[in-house]
């Protein structure tokens, strides 16, 4: 008579925690994409040639000519443009993040990811990720660029760090209205188009390339209460690139522009990560 040995159970493996699988799944979307990113270079010059542009053609073509502070100082105006260019740059990779996606809707890349055992909103978390990854490498050679040109920080590492940290926030953000968008065309043409068309009037009604008190009085109410310029007067502040004797407007943002640039961007987080993944399961359903 033969017995037959009792098998051990196998310790069934603990499934991941919901936390812990979305930044896991999303850190392996974001790989991904710098992988992809990395192969195509063409991508990454074109991104910086265009900030480095507006640097050379704002500083030695404007610098004279606008006043800053009752300065028409080329050097004044350098260091009081540069917070606007950054935060403009960051901005602008809006549009790179909703054709990323669109092409990825448009290839059918998405429907394959949503077939996998995913944490839902990881693509999008991954895709953010990156482009903030490219928009950090961006944003250190147009820095570079500045210190070239003559632009000069004048507070400590600390506040320094903590101006680019706001600049970089401000950009994450931005890209999840770019994921909205991304998800909501059907070509990535078309996502291009609209993550820049709205950027022009956003960066422009601000005080990133002239003081905001210069404007009509409608349109520097704008532009005190809008968000890009709450973060281009945060780094200034942070960067020490005011002019002598300059005073803050009344707007409740530009006296409290740290505060209002962190309340700016984690709202928008909010609010547009909340759309994307809504967005994203009903079109990939």
């Amino acid at each position: 008579m033969s017995t037959t040995s009792p098998t051990p159970e196998l310790a069934a493996p603990r499934p991941r925690g919901g936390i812990v699988q979305g930044v896991s799944d999303s850190l392996v979307i974001a790989k991904r994409n710098l992988i992809r990113m990395s192969r195509i270079p063409e991508m990454i010059i074109f991104g910086v040639i265009q900030p480095v542009m507006f640097v050379v053609l704002f500083s030695y073509v404007f610098g004279g000519s606008i006043s800053v502070g009752g300065s028409t100082s080329p050097a004044a105006y350098r260091e009081f443009l540069m917070a606007g260019i950054f935060a403009q740059t960051v901005t602008f990779a809006t549009a790179g993040a909703g054709a990323g996606i669109a092409d990825d809707m448009h290839k059918g890349l998405i429907d394959r990811f949503r077939s996998l055992p995913m944490a839902r909103g990881a693509v999008l978390t991954g895709r953010t990720l990156a482009d903030l990854v490219q928009t950090t490498l961006t944003l250190v050679v147009l820095a570079v660029v500045a210190l070239l040109v003559g632009w000069r920080t004048h507070t400590s590492p600390g506040e320094v760090l903590a101006g680019f940290a706001l600049l970089l926030l401000l950009g994450y953000a931005f890209s999840w209205i770019g994921a909205l968008i991304g998800l909501s065309v059907r070509t990535p043409e078309a996502a291009t188009s609209g993550g820049l068309i709205w950027l022009f009037p956003l960066t422009f009604i601000s005080n990133a390339f002239v003081p905001a008190e210069n404007m009509p009085p409608f349109l520097r109410t704008i532009a005190e209460w809008n968000p890009f310029s709450a973060t281009v007067q945060a780094a200034r502040l942070l960067f020490g690139n005011f002019p002598p004797g300059y005073e803050a407007p009344a707007a409740w943002p530009m006296q409290h522009p740290v505060t209002a640039s962190v309340l700016w961007s984690v709202l928008i987080i909010v609010v547009f990560r909340t759309l994307s993944v809504r967005k994203y399961r009903s079109a990939s359903a």
